[in-house]
């Protein structure tokens, strides 16, 4: 719909703001219908940039309303750095001296905070463009004025600008970092808590824009007052300034860790008593913690300066344990009916705890973390006043081992021999979970050599555990079974299949939901390990499964009819196409109904499927053709899928994805990208599945060999996901093997097919 030349000329008349102001106030408006009509008005008003911006410029300057001021504030940021097509490049040299001098004169007259944050905004974005250029030359003295003479509002605006320049000014600024220092020591000493916390960011943001490491060293004098900044916050109840001032440290930490090298005995003891000091905040405690656990990962670039420090590490595991006694015995984690839903009662600190457990310990290894674990760990276990205290011992052995796996494989029964004990014995069911979940950890991180050497103790153990009062307790048996038979000789195993068989087919018979599925799952682990010797079971498991199949109906019984497919699949492949080939008709049948029957969006069951088909394919071989015309459409549309990606200003704030466990959410530049990780890992599968059929069947799969190719080749320069490009790659020999195949053995009459095939295959990967 045009707009009326006479409306534009009016919102754009320079001797009057009325329409103007009407456009402003339109564009936020709760009508759709005349919302779009101003958002047209506005986007037509673009073709006068000049007067545009000059009218933006007036009304975020004079407009007697805060609100009119603010979005005009925010479309003049938009207009000139924001849009896809800036107008600031088209604007007559006379307009864009009046915007600049305006900004400069707005920050030192605009009285209302948040106006002056936009214009702040404004100047760094602007600037960012044009100050190398040396086109605003005016703006660098301007801004040290502001510092040594302005109010402290403009002090504090000046000092923001300085932060957020510092990436794209940083290296001009070094003639002058002698008074860029005088100026941020000044700050930094300043009795206006907003000045010295603007001071602070600025510090940090220069220290990680410099490239030279002795221009960067020029301000480690200044740590001292940096932390005095963060004193000043914590003691005086600030917590939200005091949590600002900590990510800055971490940042730095993560840009620079030598930066506090000179200072690290008095920066590490300030954020540990941060740390370890339970009257502050959670956010407080857990940004300084990560602060310190930042530095201890720093290995490469500053290594040793952690693990020497005097007392630091016993400090910091102990911290760390400590923070693992935030847990609660909530009802609910008793209750729940998924094991991925089974985190009740845990606290922040208590997550905070168990990831930086691993992450130190994998950052400072064994000689350094074990005699901590050793003196600390055997406390916890001992206390049996507080279940707590016995919970975080056993979390604590799970978490350390994989970075510490190197001492502990030095005696693997001693380092088990807590856990066994406990996972029977232990009154308290949290503290029997967590015992068995450590036994699962260190079979995996220690493993195969603690499954060579205490096999005899650990499968009675969870044997035991699989008979424990609490459904949760059993079920997590089952799933440390996994961990333990995936790294478990056969012949270890062996010794223990026909007790470790009766145990899952009752729990199979009579379980809880949540140990059923449990139970599937490690009997499919454990056909997986004993291959041909599973024969034995064959009979009898079989016949199970293909009921759970027949008859698990319903949302709440999805996953055990996903898992049961699972297992089917796997308990063929390790008994063989020969014994398998009895009940291949009617396995296949019951999946092929199941299959047909289709999916919704959210059931895993498609995933478990799709595996289930791939398994099946290696098993049977080319008696698997015939069901191809079931599997391959749900794996094509599956390979086919588009990436689900959502790129939105990273000022727009947090997304409603930024607490989805599937969304990936990155920044790059201004832009805020969520990336919806589940769809890409389903099309990964996919497209490793198709390489699977392709490479087994060969001319048997001639019929989906054209549109496998046609979903490939695209996909060899599919940038969101890894493993997508690496299975496009691997197909493609074997792709032009089967055409190759399919053309000799006379899958097809024509004599350019597999030059066509070549070349489709080919050109792309020389172009």
């Amino acid at each position: 719909m045009a707009v009326p030349p006479a409306q534009v000329a009016a919102v754009l008349d320079m001797q009057s703001l009325t329409a103007f102001e009407q456009l402003l106030g339109g564009l936020s408006s709760s009508d759709n219908t005349a919302r779009t009509q101003y958002e047209l008005l506005f986007n037509e008003t673009k073709k006068q940039p000049d007067l545009l911006c000059l009218q933006l410029v007036r009304a975020m300057r004079t407009s007697g309303a805060v609100e009119t001021r603010e979005m005009a504030s925010i479309l003049l940021r938009r207009v000139l750095t924001k849009d896809e097509v800036s107008l600031w490049a088209n604007l007559q040299l006379q307009t864009q001296d009046g915007v600049k001098s305006e900004l400069l004169k707005s920050l030192t007259e605009e009285g209302t905070k948040s106006i002056t944050r936009k214009v702040c905004d404004i100047v760094c974005e602007l600037a960012a463009g044009i100050l190398e250029e040396g086109k605003w030359p005016e703006l660098l003295p301007f801004l040290f004025q502001c510092v040594t003479n302005g109010t402290p509002t403009l002090k504090e605006s000046a000092l923001n600008i300085f932060a957020q320049l510092a990436e794209y000014i940083g290296e001009a600024l070094v003639p002058h970092l002698a008074m860029l220092h005088g100026i941020l020591r000044q700050s930094l000493a300043d009795a206006n808590r907003p000045i010295q916390l603007a001071a602070l960011r600025a510090c940090c943001c220069f220290v990680e824009s410099l490239e030279n490491p002795s221009d960067r060293a020029k301000f480690q004098d200044l740590l001292p007052a940096m932390l005095a900044t963060l004193g000043g916050a914590l003691s005086g109840g600030d917590e939200d300034d005091a949590q600002e001032a900590l990510g800055l440290f971490v940042e730095l930490a993560g840009s620079d860790p030598r930066f506090v090298k000179k200072h690290l005995s008095q920066v590490v003891d300030a954020m540990m008593t941060i740390t370890e000091h339970n009257d502050l905040e959670d956010g407080t405690r857990v940004l300084a913690t990560e602060f310190l656990v930042t530095l201890t990962e720093a290995r490469d670039r500053a290594p040793g300066m952690m693990r020497k420090l005097p007392n630091f590490v016993p400090r910091l595991f102990t911290a760390l344990c400590t923070f693992l006694l935030d847990v609660e015995d909530d009802p609910e984690w008793h209750t729940c009916e998924k094991e991925e839903d089974g985190d009740s009662g845990l606290g922040e600190r208590y997550e905070v705890g168990q990831e930086c457990l691993d992450r130190i310990a994998i950052a400072l290894g064994a000689n350094s973390v074990l005699p901590c674990a050793a003196q600390l760990i055997p406390q916890l276990l001992a206390d049996q006043s507080d279940w707590r205290k016995r919970h975080a011992g056993l979390v604590a052995l799970a978490q350390i081992a994989e970075g510490c796996s190197k001492g502990m494989l030095k005696d693997v029964s001693g380092a088990v021999g807590p856990c066994l004990q406990a996972c029977v014995s232990d009154p308290h069911p949290r503290v029997r979970w967590a015992a068995v979940n450590a036994i699962g950890q260190l079979c995996t991180d220690l493993g195969p050599r603690l499954q060579e050497k205490a096999h005899a103790q650990i499968l009675p153990a969870l044997l035991s555990a699989m008979e424990d009062k609490s459904h949760r307790v059993q079920a997590h048996a089952s799933a440390a079974m996994v961990n333990f038979s995936e790294g478990c000789p056969p012949e270890h195993m062996s010794l223990y299949l026909d007790g470790l068989m009766n145990k899952l087919m009752s729990m199979l018979q009579g379980g809880h939901k949540m140990v059923q599925e449990g139970a599937l799952t490690a009997l499919a682990s454990v056909a997986d390990n004993a291959q041909t010797a599973f024969a034995k079971y064959y009979s009898v498991v079989l016949p199970f499964l293909k009921q759970i199949l027949i008859s698990a109906e319903g949302k709440e019984h999805r996953m055990l009819r996903a898992k049961a497919v699972e297992c089917i699949s796997l308990v063929g492949m390790a008994v063989g196409k020969e014994r398998f080939l009895t009940d291949a008709k009617e396995v296949m049948d019951l999946l092929m109904t199941l299959q047909q029957g289709g999916f919704e969006a959210d059931d895993a069951t498609t995933s478990y499927m799709q595996q289930a088909w791939t398994r099946l394919c290696k098993c049977l071989g080319e008696d698997f053709i015939p069901y191809l015309t079931v599997v391959m459409p749900s794996l094509l549309k599956s390979a086919g899928l588009k990436p689900d990606v959502q790129i939105t200003d990273v000022d727009d704030g947090p997304g409603d994805d930024d607490e989805d466990d599937e969304v990936e959410v990155i920044s790059v530049g201004d832009k805020r990208i969520a990336i919806r990780t589940s769809v890409l890992e389903e099309k990964a599968t996919a497209c490793n599945m198709l390489c699977c059929y392709v490479d087994e069947l060969k001319e048997g799969f001639f019929p989906y060999i054209q549109p496998t190719v046609e979903t490939m080749v695209p996909l060899l320069d599919f940038y969101f996901h890894e493993d997508v490009r690496k299975a496009a790659v691997a197909s493609l020999p074997d792709i032009l093997r089967a055409g190759k195949a399919a053309q000799t053995t006379g899958k097809t009459t024509d004599p350019n097919y597999f030059k066509a095939l070549v070349d489709y295959v080919v050109l792309p990967l020389v172009a």
